[in-house]
């Protein structure tokens, strides 16, 4: 099996983290892999590098085309893969329509099927983009989900005192783009409630500086660590004592199942996404949206309530065994391309 990924996204991002894991999971399993996309990470390109899987680097300029779809033909006909996957809308848009039979889409957001119109196959990343994909016309046997995984069996816990962290102190994680539909605000809002409550933020994004200055207003400099962007998800899940997720947004968001995989208790906000899969009171305790009353009522509970953390580990364990493994994601992809490649038959 030879599979081309494509990928244009940010520099950093959810999805960009699921394509390269993705990416190395399949490398793992045996599959033949080559990966074009943007210059700008470094930390991606020498994973890649490492794993022995060829890279093509192109711009992606919407407004200077020419370039990026020389460069990616090039790539196509050098590499001849069985598969084709364009990560989100931006690369979609550079598919050439010849190779549409073996062409698939991913979908990790609510993407137009316009931007995949040289795309055959089309793949949710949840029960919800599924629907919102054969809601435009997508046939059954055309789509299919694929869930994500994650994997922290071996992470160490990161040194809370290289983060100014007490070692005796409950921290709660934010894995999350500094955005406004991420929600940190109201997490924020929260942890002042919550006196003995310290906080990591790991992420970047355009609202640093007002989340800091609302940091500085509620006192919390003290308690609230903003640790930009992070490679090290599973050393900071290892050493937090529970996850907060508290987007009013989000298609899926894979905090969710980096929670359940690192053995964490989850908090999380009712967004369409996590609200699919987060079951109250079992996997995670679930809160609405813009609610930092319940945001801060439900992190005190996972501190002090006897017994709630374990219960909701144990339950996430379970969601995560069932559908989130590395094992399900390879089986999966795997069935799916050979799907793809029957059709497409052989590269010509």
């Amino acid at each position: 099996m030879k599979v081309l990924h494509v990928m244009a996204g940010a520099r950093e991002g959810g999805a960009e983290n699921i394509m390269l894991e993705s990416v190395l999971a399949l490398a793992k399993a045996g599959v033949s892999q080559h990966v074009v996309t943007r210059d700008e990470n470094k930390f991606r390109l020498e994973q890649f590098e490492a794993a022995g899987i060829g890279t093509t680097t192109a711009s992606f300029n919407k407004n200077w085309p020419f370039n990026t779809r020389k460069a990616l033909t090039s790539a196509i006909e050098t590499f001849q893969p069985d598969v084709i996957e364009y990560w989100m809308g931006r690369a979609g848009q550079f598919a050439p329509a010849r190779y549409r039979a073996r062409s698939v889409a991913w979908y990790g957001g609510y993407y137009k099927l316009a931007r995949f119109k040289s795309c055959e196959w089309h793949v949710g990343l949840t029960i919800d983009l599924l629907r919102h994909i054969r809601e435009q016309g997508v046939p059954d046997d055309r789509s299919t989900i694929i869930h994500t995984y994650a994997d922290f069996e071996d992470a160490a816990p990161a040194d809370r005192s290289s983060l100014n962290t007490p070692e005796d102190v409950p921290v709660a994680l934010a894995l999350a783009r500094l955005h406004e539909k991420k929600g940190l605000d109201t997490l924020l809002d929260a942890t002042a409630q919550i006196p003995d409550l310290h906080v990591w933020i790991a992420g970047e994004g355009p609202l640093e500086t007002e989340l800091k200055a609302h940091c500085s207003r509620l006192g919390l400099n003290d308690r609230v660590r903003f640790l930009g962007w992070r490679n090290d998800r599973g050393a900071l899940l290892a050493a937090c004592n529970l996850v907060a997720f508290p987007s009013r947004y989000e298609p899926f968001g894979t905090v969710t199942v980096d929670a359940w995989a690192a053995r964490r208790p989850l908090v999380a906000a009712d967004a369409v996404g996590p609200a699919a899969y987060v079951k109250d009171g079992q996997n995670g305790l679930l809160i609405p949206k813009n609610d930092v009353d319940a945001l801060a009522e439900a992190m005190r509970r996972m501190i002090e309530e006897p017994g709630l953390a374990e219960k909701l580990v144990a339950g996430g364990l379970e969601s995560y065994a069932s559908q989130f493994t590395q094992e399900v994601f390879v089986r999966d992809s795997l069935a799916f391309y050979e799907r793809v490649r029957e059709y497409a038959g052989p590269f010509a």
